[in-house]
């Protein structure tokens, strides 16, 4: 079994609140509250769980939601983060980073922001976000953290409803002078069930858009991700391969990039209510950290354990020869297959090489 030492816990994302301004029409939840939930974890808790996590491991810590800026104590937990030793980035929709709000989010110590865009115009994205006036809000919560020398970055969530803007929201993203962009590929949970059969891109339409991200990749205007999209590893292998071009070095802190799929085996999420999950679309729980250690977590649930043994993958991806740098996308997995989370990548258009397929 996979359970090598390179399995270091490097990104935690944490929904620190389950409360949230907006209710977008792909929000991995389908409760969101309009408030603080009662079941988020206190400020002792969380000032607790980040200390604990800090003596165990140094990941970078993506504070999210809902949305993180609707706890007063938001800034608090992010200064104790940053004293403990870890780098903190603040997810959020950027609706409400006000010039006030911006300047506390830089004295907190966050290390980077990243604000998720939708659509290149207000009309393709506060349709998705469900509130008008929210694109323009978020630029201008961009743009008083731009001004303060914040890293930024820009998420983007892509489907059938803004795929013909990529390369507007690309130069949007440029222009804006973002360091990085990342491209969420749909995963249905939550919200995302109910849009997915109108939303997600075929599997032959994510490929032309990981290629179409990889060309982009050779401008070096901005770091390019991919997010939920781990078959872009085995394009960039197949289009290096091809053009005889050196392996990429990886990048450090926050534009480290090692292979596709890193559920259970370098990042993990913590639910608002400390629940343990592999990522924040797969709802198969490791464990809760207010019962448990994110060490004992970490090393010894058996949901990361299996996901790290790469030898379980089902289907085409248990045979193909680029698991080991895609693994394939473990959450679409679970939902296209009936809760079977090593089944194969549903998403990819690849026909491995080796057709006899372990597992059927």
């Amino acid at each position: 079994m996979t359970n090598a030492p390179d399995n270091q816990l490097r990104l935690l994302f944490w929904e620190t609140t389950a409360g949230c301004n907006l209710e977008c029409v792909h929000c991995r939840r389908i409760d969101v509250s309009k408030q603080l939930m009662k079941s988020d974890l206190t400020t002792a808790e969380s000032l607790d769980f980040v200390t604990r996590l800090a003596d165990y491991a140094k990941p970078i810590l993506v504070l999210s939601g809902g949305e993180p800026l609707f706890r007063p104590d938001i800034f608090d937990i992010a200064a104790h983060a940053r004293e403990r030793g870890l780098a903190v980035a603040l997810a959020t929709n950027g609706t409400l980073i006000t010039e006030p709000v911006a300047q506390k989010i830089v004295a907190a110590g966050v290390r980077r922001v990243a604000i998720s865009i939708d659509g290149a115009d207000e009309t393709t994205h506060d349709a998705f976000r469900r509130q008008p006036g929210s694109l323009a809000a978020a630029l201008n919560g961009f743009r008083h953290l731009k001004r303060l020398g914040m890293s930024m970055q820009i998420n983007c969530t892509v489907t059938k409803h803004n795929v013909h803007q990529i390369d507007t929201l690309y130069a949007m993203a440029r222009d804006l002078g973002a360091d990085a962009l990342h491209l969420f590929m749909l995963v249905p949970v939550g919200c995302g069930v109910q849009i997915a059969e109108s939303s997600m891109l075929p599997a032959e339409e994510y490929e032309r858009v990981l290629n179409w991200m990889y060309d982009k990749s050779k401008l070096s205007e901005l770091h390019l991700k991919a997010t939920c999209a781990p078959h872009y590893f085995r394009i960039q292998h197949q289009r290096k391969t091809a053009n005889r071009e050196p392996r990429t070095v990886n990048r450090p802190g926050m534009e480290a990039m090692t292979k596709g799929c890193l559920a259970g085996s370098a990042i993990c999420f913590v639910s608002h209510t400390g629940d343990v999950f592999p990522c924040g679309y797969l709802p198969v729980p490791a464990g809760n950290i207010r019962r448990q250690t994110m060490a004992d977590i970490w090393n010894n649930s058996p949901v990361f354990q299996r996901l790290r043994d790469d030898s379980q993958l089902e289907g085409k991806c248990g045979c193909c020869e680029f698991k080991k740098v895609c693994m394939g996308c473990r959450a679409r997995a679970f939902y296209e297959e009936d809760g079977n989370y090593m089944a194969e990548e549903p998403y990819c258009s690849y026909e491995p090489k080796r057709m006899q397929h372990p597992h059927g």
